[in-house]
């Protein structure tokens, strides 16, 4: 019989039923009485801090006094006029780090409004009456080319139908949504949201969806700018950085993004593969979500491996602190030497390291902890090859993302500047429609 103590890597670990409870919705949605009360602790502050801390610069005081008066659906067009993917942020921003670090009620007693769910419970209820709070505006006769449906992508052409302009987005995957729909963990967005939000979305009008379709393979930039008046490139990161190091090529050693990716697609958890021991080299959030899902699928044992300190890890103190209370173990300052094992992994090697003279270095102290299987998530890189202006490894931007090709703009994670954030992937992509719409019409 197959348990949480099984070598190797196996599925079925955990029966449907714990699977089932192990990712369910992470925080549950408030029902209106807790809404009310949670947006009464709001002093709706002028000059709120909580707005320059959130990057979409949604005017969180306005909206929170929205639900306090009883119009949670005018509170959710006052998010959707900011960010049209208000109700994924609500889920997935790190609000602890924006928004409610900013809060007044936090500096003031350590407990800041609960601005996200309170953004998830405005949302909700105006996406539930599966109505379009938007019309276009007229034709403008202009075409624009989005490269990726991801948060970026998805904001900049949302904003640009519905200006009037008319949108065919392109992706290379099976389903729009990028990061939100492949790349999150399960348990933050469940009961298909993702999907069900880009529906939503679509229903401004205007916009063509086009999957299987990349930029370098079906796709050239000079045939897009050829064939519409802008290209808007929100292709993401690609790639993923690779180990170098003895034994990166054993069976059971894998990209985190790809384990993600995967367990996000499956219709049955119970038949997703885990490794009884499983440890994930990084400090991001890929990092923590590849670790908390592992252990929710049943792994025993489950360790984050990452080279510098824990105020380093760019992970926020919240997401440590949660994969924490799920058991996983946190190890800071090592890193990875070598992957033992006859074939497949068994153990991975780890080097423990120090700053010195304001460099990291290995100390030369090792330890070794059992490893059947190995997730990298040391960071992704830009794959796209198309003559353009790059800076560390980003596509370079300057104003609301221009590039340096004449009416090709870029945004999200695989432009230079800014977080690599749902959130503000969702900011630059509406930024630039604005700059587009513009550039091409004359006027906003």
């Amino acid at each position: 019989m197959i348990s949480q103590r099984t070598p190797g890597i196996v599925a079925e670990r955990l029966n449907a039923e714990e699977l089932a409870a192990n990712f369910a919705d992470l925080h549950a949605p408030l029902e209106p009485h807790e809404a009310a009360v949670a947006a009464d602790r709001c002093y709706f502050c002028h000059d709120a801090p909580c707005v320059t801390a959130c990057p979409t610069e949604i005017d969180i005081p306005l909206f929170i006094r929205q639900i306090s008066t009883g119009t949670p659906e005018a509170a959710a067009k006052t998010i959707f006029d900011q960010n049209i993917l208000g109700g994924m942020c609500a889920r997935v921003c790190p609000t602890e780090d924006l928004c409610e670090q900013a809060c007044v009620r936090e500096m003031a007693e350590g407990k800041p409004v609960e601005i996200g769910r309170l953004q998830r419970y405005a949302t909700d209820t105006l996406m539930q009456r599966d109505t379009h709070p938007y019309t276009r505006a007229a034709a403008t006769g202009k075409r624009i080319a989005v490269v990726g449906a991801g948060p970026a992508g998805l904001s900049c052409a949302h904003r640009l139908a519905l200006l009037g302009n008319d949108v065919v987005i392109y992706d290379g995957h099976a389903k729009p949504g990028g990061l939100n729909e492949y790349g999150i963990a399960a348990y933050k967005s469940t009961d298909d949201f993702a999907a069900r939000e880009v529906a939503w979305l679509l229903d401004i009008g205007g916009i063509t969806v086009e999957t299987g379709k990349v930029l370098g393979g079906d796709l050239t930039l000079d045939g897009l700018s050829a064939q519409y008046d802008a290209v808007f490139l929100a292709v993401g990161l690609g790639g993923v950085n690779a180990l170098n190091l003895e034994g990166d090529n054993k069976s059971g050693v894998a990209d985190a993004v790809s384990f993600i990716e995967t367990l996000r697609q499956s219709d049955d958890l119970s038949k997703l593969p885990v490794g009884r021991d499983v440890v994930v080299i990084g400090g991001g959030m890929t990092a923590v979500d590849a670790a908390v899902q592992s252990k929710l699928l049943g792994a025993e044992n489950v360790t984050i491996a990452y080279r510098r300190d824990r105020a380093a890890m760019s992970a926020s103190r919240y997401e440590q602190d949660l994969a924490a209370s799920h058991g996983v173990k946190l190890m800071f300052n090592v890193q990875p030497v070598a992957i033992h094992g006859n074939g497949a992994a068994a153990e991975i090697e780890l080097e423990y390291t120090a700053s010195v003279d304001g460099r990291l270095a290995g100390t030369g102290e090792k330890t070794r902890v059992l490893a059947d299987q190995v997730f990298r998530a040391i960071g992704q890189t830009l794959t796209m090859d198309e003559a353009l202006e790059t800076e560390s490894g980003k596509i370079a931007v300057s104003g609301a993302g221009r590039t340096s090709l004449d009416r090709v703009w870029a945004g999200g994670d695989c432009a230079h500047g800014g977080d690599d954030l749902t959130v503000t992937a969702v900011a630059e992509g509406r930024d630039a429609a604005m700059d587009i719409h513009a550039t091409l019409n004359g006027s906003v």
